[in-house]
Order: structure tokens, then sequence, then C-alpha cells
């Protein structure tokens, strides 16, 4: 350990803080990086002594205890020893060797936990030191407070992990970029000049023709490499990611925990995380990644400008950029999807007044008396009261959303495909070709998967008790694993409460169905004529807004449930328990945005039954039925309001709320412990740790791909009811991008860096939505709307081949005589007496001798409306397919380069070796000539000696000759 310095203050030096780095990056020398730190809270023990004891208890900190390691290491003189531990409320007893009127101090539960936690840092700090690792620690100079540990990787250790972990750095050998040709050419010429204003002012490579070839870090062959600076050869992503990786794999040997992520579950530490590159919005001139990020990306005054991928992929990991290239690209596919929506919403107010059916409802002279839509109370009414409804109804229903459906069920296959191809391009870019293969042979050689910290508690409970029970050999213990017995109870829960959630959300739209119901009959008894005629828009709107209310109380419920039934579960893996989250929250979310949706469109009004025979629900109540006009009008203002509700309350306001309310409270806790004693030693000004610790830990993507997962889902599923909804997404987007970048320059935490390929299983998710999107819209347009019963008429039981008398096709009669006692309406003030009554369904007249069944219009329909269902999904399957093949996965420029990027590599390495071949037969054909020169000197001087022999009086002159020549 002759390398690390200052591994531990001394705790009497007054103004230790005060020497801390200027910049807030560095160990107090000013030169070692701060890699990662560890923050913990301690607690100085309040101990009751012994009988025998009478000096009170050293602390850290303390001039007699305190540690300081100047280039060699140390260990405390008082090292206690526990004797006894109980967890019912009494007192440990512990011994302090060597320290006179020390030798049992009894200890409180509360303290002898403190104390086992200070025991295990200490050990996890030996081994991090072992490890190669240095540390500088805050001294501990108050009853209580936070601490940190800062660590600093030294290039040894960063070359050794950069090895093991297979991690490609760039070499000097640089290749050329093969460009586009011709036309393609041209285009991108002229799109970049376009484009340059909408461009971000950052740092890019001077030379964009010409690429490093990258090559997985090896410390024999690091004369391959451009290693300018040892210090900032890797930049501080890397050094970030390769001390976690020492950080996750170091043990400690009390309570068997196994890394950073078990300490910090067993509230041995609170936090652990890389540092920020400094301030972001600071008043000096000092420029850093941080900063440059927050000025060009996460500000909304740059929102027209692209994003800066290739900067957020070197600041934050290759999985949050990856996050923010298909944000990108999401939002750009939504440009033309909205534009072509509008193009339809502008077709149908066009379109409105040549639309013969809603002339003919809206006309005074087409006395169309409808029967009563409730019972007793409710009077008969006239259909052109239902003008404004209908007219609205056509703004979505006309022949124009059937194209839209298709345009936008391919759509999601081209955007699902340009993912790919932008997912390839940078896969080569970034150098992440081949990534899941060295992962493999990572795992299976070096490392295997570190286990969650639950996992291995778990696992160690099973041990004992097994040892407990069996007393087995220890190494068979050490062999044991949980199997599916272990995790059943889990899997059981998991099947229950899942169940039990679905049926509470259905339970939730029931409750709403009900609530639509009894308030609909409520305000038919009104006296107020206003209320009255205004019934349906009043049940409407309040229906949707409490319905939205409790999707978005659900939501939260339903990501909290997911998340513990995962844990319960117990997987072993980060990577496995991630699939499973994502699997159950889209579940239950899916299932919570899209219920009610789903019941207006295809469920309701569809068993109301017939006058005469209505279905009740609660001895009373009849079933709700559709508007005149249908029920795609509902269903567009059910869409638009949840969505647009989800996008402003839950996805921006929570977003920008609840972090900030987070860190409010953690602030204040801190300074509230921190109250209670001042620190004469602390830093006036805070270090780049602490303002850190402050920010809210960053806790994964999935929030954020579900949020934009569900929003995608209102886009394609029910596109046809809506086609406003790709604008207001865009609109969402275009603030969405900005408040995420916002949310992780200024408001989290820095991340770990994740090295990923893709995006993993949500691109599984996307594709599955895409392939339902063309069923639901095609039963949207063959079930919900108008379209194939128009259609039917005009080109079969219209007698001139138009749309006049449409709705007298559609409505069918009967007989007011017939309704049951009790349900006729009182005291009605209807202008004319009423014989016969219309009502909306092709069912046979009361003078058939089939009264009321349905009759052959409505078979004829049916099989009209299914045929459609199957021809649309068919055709835009057959589109969807040929257009994924028409579109290949790889763009070709990127498959040459990844070709001819293998080739250089293998030309480079042989070159390498040729020259090393040259440079040793150059070194043996010296050798030899050295020997060869040696043997005939050798010769020379044997013969020279024999001549002195032969002449002794000429010895002198000849040896002295030879000598010369030698």
């Amino acid at each position: 350990f002759s390398q690390i310095i200052n591994n531990y203050m001394d705790g009497t030096q007054e103004g230790a803080r005060d020497k801390a780095s200027p910049s807030g990056l560095h160990f107090r020398d000013s030169k070692r990086k701060v890699d990662y730190v560890l923050a913990y809270h301690y607690r100085r023990r309040l101990a009751r002594h012994s009988p025998g004891a009478a000096s009170p208890e050293p602390t850290r900190g303390s001039a007699s205890v305190a540690l300081v390691l100047n280039g060699g290491t140390g260990k405390r003189s008082a090292e206690p020893q526990q004797q006894q531990q109980q967890d019912d409320g009494q007192h440990a007893l512990w011994e302090w060797p060597g320290l006179p009127g020390m030798e049992a101090v009894e200890l409180s539960p509360l303290d002898a936990l403190e104390e086992e936690r200070r025991l295990q840092r200490e050990e996890y700090e030996r081994n991090l030191l072992e490890a190669g690792l240095e540390i500088e620690k805050d001294p501990e100079n108050k009853s209580q407070g936070l601490s940190f540990v800062r660590i600093h990787a030294p290039w040894q250790v960063l070359s050794r992990e950069a090895e093991l972990l297979k991690i490609k750095m760039p070499t000097k050998k640089m290749y050329e970029i093969t460009e586009e040709k011709g036309i393609l050419k041209t285009l991108n010429e002229i799109w970049c000049k376009l484009t340059e204003p909408l461009q971000p002012q950052v740092p890019r490579q001077e030379n964009t023709k010409m690429k490093n070839l990258s090559y997985p870090f090896s410390r024999e062959k690091t004369y391959l490499y451009n290693i300018k600076d040892k210090d900032t050869f890797f930049d501080n992503a890397t050094r970030s990611r390769i001390v976690r990786e020492i950080l996750k794999r170091t043990s400690t040997k009390a309570r068997n925990s196994m890394g950073i992520g078990t300490l910090i579950a067993n509230n041995v530490y609170d936090a652990a995380y890389p540092l920020h590159d400094g301030d972001y919005e600071g008043q000096n001139d000092d420029m850093n990644e941080r900063k440059l990020l927050y000025q060009e990306w996460a500000r909304y005054r740059v929102f027209y400008k692209f994003q800066p991928i290739d900067l957020i992929r070197k600041y934050f990991g290759e999985k949050i950029g990856l996050y923010f290239a298909w944000l990108g690209l999401y939002t750009e596919f939504l440009i033309p999807s909205s534009v072509v929506g509008i193009i339809v919403f502008l077709y149908g107010c066009i379109t409105i007044e040549s639309d013969i059916p809603s002339k003919e409802m809206c006309d005074q002279r087409n006395a169309f008396t409808m029967c009563p839509l409730c019972d007793k109370f409710c009077d008969y009414w006239n259909l052109s009261s239902a003008c404004a409804t209908a007219r609205a109804s056509h703004l979505f229903d006309n022949p124009a959303t059937v194209f839209f459906s298709i345009f936008m069920a391919l759509w999601a296959t081209m955007f699902l495909e340009q993912w790919k191809r932008l997912q390839m391009r940078l896969s080569y870019f970034w150098d992440l070709t081949g990534l899941e293969e060295e992962e493999s042979c990572l795992v299976l050689v070096f490392f295997q998967e570190h286990p969650r910290p639950e996992y291995e508690t778990k696992l160690l409970q099973k041990k004992l008790k097994s040892k407990n029970i069996t007393m087995e050999n220890s190494n068979e213990n050490e062999k044991q694993k949980l199997t599916w017995s272990d995790r059943m109870p889990g899997y059981a829960a998991n099947f229950g409460l899942i169940l039990f959630m679905i049926m509470l959300t259905f339970s939730a739209v029931f409750g709403v169905i009900v609530y639509r119901i009894t308030t609909a009959a409520a305000l038919s008894f009104s006296t107020n004529e206003t209320t009255r005629s205004n019934v349906r828009v009043i049940v409407t709107a309040t229906a949707v807004i409490l319905n939205l209310v409790v999707v978005l109380i659900l939501d939260e419920i339903y990501g909290a449930v997911a998340k513990w039934l995962t844990e319960i579960e117990i997987p072993k893996t980060e990577r496995t328990f991630e699939e499973r989250l994502i699997l159950k929250a889209f579940l239950l979310k899916f299932v919570n945005s899209y219920a009610s949706i789903f019941y207006v469109a295809f469920f309701k009004g569809r068993f109301v039954g017939r006058p005469g025979r209505y279905v009740y629900v609660f001895e009373g109540y009849r079933m709700e039925e559709c508007a005149p006009g249908g029920c795609l009008m509902e269903l567009c203002i059910q869409l638009s309001i949840i969505m647009l509700g989800k996008q402003l309350i839950q996805n921006n306001l929570f977003e920008i709320g609840i972090p900030k309310l987070k860190k409010l409270l953690r602030k204040l806790k801190d300074e509230r412990t921190e109250l209670k004693e001042v620190d004469t030693n602390q830093s006036k000004d805070p270090q780049q740790w602490d303002l850190d610790y402050i920010l809210e830990p960053f806790t994964g993507l999935t929030p954020e791909y579900m949020e934009m997962i569900i929003q995608f889902g209102f886009v394609t599923l029910f596109v046809a009811s809506f086609p406003l909804a790709p604008l207001f997404a865009l609109l969402n987007n275009i603030i969405e991008v900005r408040l995420d970048a916002k949310k992780f320059v200024t408001e989290l935490r820095r991340p770990d860096t994740v090295r990923a390929k893709d995006i993993g299983i949500w691109y599984n998710i996307l594709s599955g939505i895409g392939k339902l999107s063309v069923i639901i819209n095609a039963f949207v347009i063959a079930v919900t709307s108008d379209f194939i019963p128009r259609l039917m008429y005009q080109y079969v039981y219209s007698q001139n081949g138009t749309m006049h008398g449409f709705i007298n096709h559609t409505l069918s009669y009967f007989n007011v005589s017939q309704l049951k006692a009790g349900t006729q309406p009182e005291n009605s003030l209807f202008a004319q007496e009423v014989s016969f009554c219309r009502f909306k369904d092709y069912r046979e007249p009361p003078w058939s001798p089939h009264q009321y069944e349905f009759s052959k219009q409505y078979w004829a329909v049916l099989s009209a409306r299914l045929a459609f269902v199957i021809l649309f999904q068919n055709l835009v399957m057959f589109l969807s397919v040929l257009v994924d093949w028409m579109i290949p996965d790889i763009p070709k420029d990127i498959s040459e380069q990844i070709k001819k990027e293998k080739t250089v590599l293998v030309d480079f390495f042989l070159k390498e070796e040729h020259e090393k071949l040259k440079l040793i037969e150059s070194f043996i054909a010296r050798d030899k000539r050295k020997r060869r020169s040696g043997t005939k000197s050798r010769r020379t001087r044997a013969a020279s000696f024999s001549q002195c022999h032969r002449s002794p009086k000429g010895s002198f002159t000849s040896f002295s000759s030879q000598h010369t020549v030698v």
C-alpha cells in the first residue's frame, strides 16, 4: 500500500476540508481524480461503561485514534471485539484490548448496530485498498453526521480492469470512411446545409471522413494505442464504470455480503455514485461537458435543435444515449404522421357540409320520433336535436380515417425498421458491434453476473436454515442456489395479485359505468330544462375526468405493486429483475390506461337490448347507449382527455415536481441533522460530492420508456377515432425531450455508464403494439364507426347509389303500446300523439311476423364487418411485411464499413506482427554477425599466440600488435 496517500484524514487537523480541491473533482492533492464516491451517515457511540471502566470511549477523529496513512497503512489500536449481542433489547458487551480502563463497554442495541456497520465499512475499504484503489476519507469529528469516501483508480488498476472488461479503446490506426456517392451524397450535403442552424454547438470530430480503429485494451499492446496522457486516456465515464465493477465484486466477510449493492441495502452505506463534471450554470468560464449539455440540450429555449447524441453517450453511457436517440427518432417520425392527421381532420371539416347523413339528421322536416332514453321520466324526442353530435362525429368518422389507419400501421412498421437501422449505425460508430459476444465471453471467463442483494440475503437464510437442520458440509452449502420451490410463494403471489389488480381495473371501469347510469337517471329527474337537455354532455364530461383521476391513481399504485411483486420473485441478477419488472408494469399499466377506452369502443351500446326488453342493472337502471351519431365521438373524447391528462399531469408535472420535492426533503433532513452540532472544519463552499448527494438517485429508464410506450399505444391503437393523436404526442415530446434532458443533467445524480447494444425488451413491446394496432383499428372502423353500414347502404340498398335515406334505413320501428307498464313517459309534452317510435338497430318492424328480431340487413352488415376486418388485417400485414423486407436492417454503407474495419484490423495486426518479426530477425542477424566476428578474432588470437611460442624473441611485439587489432 505504499502508493496510498491521505487515505484517512486526521481529525485534529484544522481546516482539513478547506484544503480540498478547488474544483471538487480531485483529492486534496489536486492531482488524483475522484472517480467514485461512497456516502454514509455515522453516529458516535454513547456507551455506558461497566463498573470497571473509568475513561470515556475514544471516537474516530480524535487525536488518539485517528488514522493518517501517508504512504502506508495503519490499524486502529483499539479494535473492539464483540462478546455478546442480542436483538431482544438487551445491551451488548465489547472489549477493548490494550487500553486501560476500557476493558468492557456496554453498548445499547443501536450503538452495537452502528459499531457493526463501522466494522463492515472498514473491512470493505481495506479490501478496496487491496484491489489497488486509492481512498480519501472525511474526518468523523462530530457526534453524528454525513461522511464521504472518495475513490481514485490509478493507471495500473484502470489498465488491468479495462483488459478484463474488454473495453474497446481507439488505436493509433485511422481509416477512411467510405462516403455515399451520386445523388445520395448530393442530397446529404444539401440536408446538412439546411440543418446547420439546428445543430448543437458542441465539439465535433475534426475529420469526419476518418475513424479510429478500436480494439479491446491490452496491457501487452499498449504501443498500439494513442496514449498521450495516462490520466486522460480513459474518460470519466469509463473510469467510473471500472470502479463500479470493482465495488460490485468486492466482498466482506460480515454477513457474507457481496459488493456495494448489498452494503447499501443493509444501510452500511447510504449511496454510491460517480461525480458530475462540475457546475452546470456557474459564473466561471470553465466549460465542462455537463455545462455544455445544459446549454445546448437541457434547456427549453433550444427545443428546435437536434440532440448531441454522441456527447450524451460519452457523458451518460450507451444505454441512456440509445434511449434519447430512440426518443429523438420517435419524435421526428411523429412529424409526418401529425401532418397527415391534420389533413384528415381538415378533410372532415371541409366535407361536413356535404355529408348527406348529417344533413338528414339535422333536417327539421325529417320527423324521426325517437324512443325515450330512460324509463318513466324521459320523453320522446326528435332526432334533429342531436344535430351537433352528428356533425362533430363526421370530423372523425369519414372515409379518410380508413386511409389514415392504413397509413399509421405502415408508419409504425417504418419507424421500427428505421430504428433498427439507426441502432446499427450507432453501434458501429460507438464501437458496440460484437458486444453480446464479448459480454458472454467475459461472463464465462472472468466474472459472473453480480447477484442482487435480496437474492444473496435469501440464499444466506437458506444456507443457515439448511446448516441448522441437516448439518451438511460447508462446501455443499456454498453450492446451494434458490430453486423453483423457494420461489413458488412469490410466483403464487404474483399470479394472484396481478389477477386481482386486473379485476380492480375492471371494477374501476364498471364503477364509472355505474356513475354514468345513475347520474344520467338522476339528472333526468331534474326540473331544469337546460340540465335535462344536456344530460349526455354533463355525464360524459364528468365521467371522463373521473376516469382520468382513477387512471392516474392506479398508475402510481401499479408501479409500486409491480416493483414489489418482482422483488418477492427474488430474481438473481439486475437484468432479470429489470425485464420482469418491465413486463409486469407494462401489463398492469396497459390494462389500466386502455380498459375504459376498450369499453367505449367495443362494448358500450352493444348490450342495451331494445324498447320493451331493455337490459337493466341494479333492478331499475338501463344500460347506457351510444349517442345518436354513434360511439366514435365519445371514444374520441375519452381517448383525447386520458391521453392529454396523462401527458400533462403524470408525464410533466409529476416529473418536474416529485424530484424537486424529494431533493428539498433530503436537503432539509441533512440540514436538521447538521444543525445539532456545528462543524468547525466544515468548508464554506460545498464540494461536488456534497452537491451530488442532494440530487435524486437514478433509478433506471423504465419510467421514461413506459410513458413513451403508453403514448405510442395511444397514437397507434385507436388512431382511427382520433387522427389528431400524433399531433398532441409530437407537442408533448418536444417538451418531454428537454424535460428528461434537464432532469438527467440537473436533478439526478450521474448514472453509472452501462454499455448496451439495443433498447432490449422495449423493442419487442413496440413491435407487439404495432401488430395489435392493425387488429384494433380494423375493429374500430368495422364495429365502432358507421363506415361499413354506409358502404353497404350506398352499394347494396340505395336505389340511386347515393346516401339519401341512410338515416331512415338504420332506424327500426317500435309500437309504443308494447312498452312495459310503468316505463311509459309520464306527462309527455311531445307535440303530437306517438304511435311508433324509432331506435337505432336493424330489427324487423312491429307489423312483421318476426317482429323485433334481427333483420336480414343486420346479418348482411355483420358479415360485411367481419369481411372488412379480415381483409384490412391481411392487407396491412402484407404491406407491413413488404416494407420490412424492402428496408434492410443494416444500412449498406454500415455493412461495408464493418467489413472494412475487420479487414483493416487484420492488416493492422499483421503489419505490427511483421514489423516485430523484422525487428526480431534484425536482432538475430546482428547477433550472428557478432558471433562471427568473435569467432574470427579468437582464431586470429590463437594464431598469434602460437607464433609467439615459436619465436620467443618477438613474443612481445607479436602480442602487442594482436592486442591492437582486437
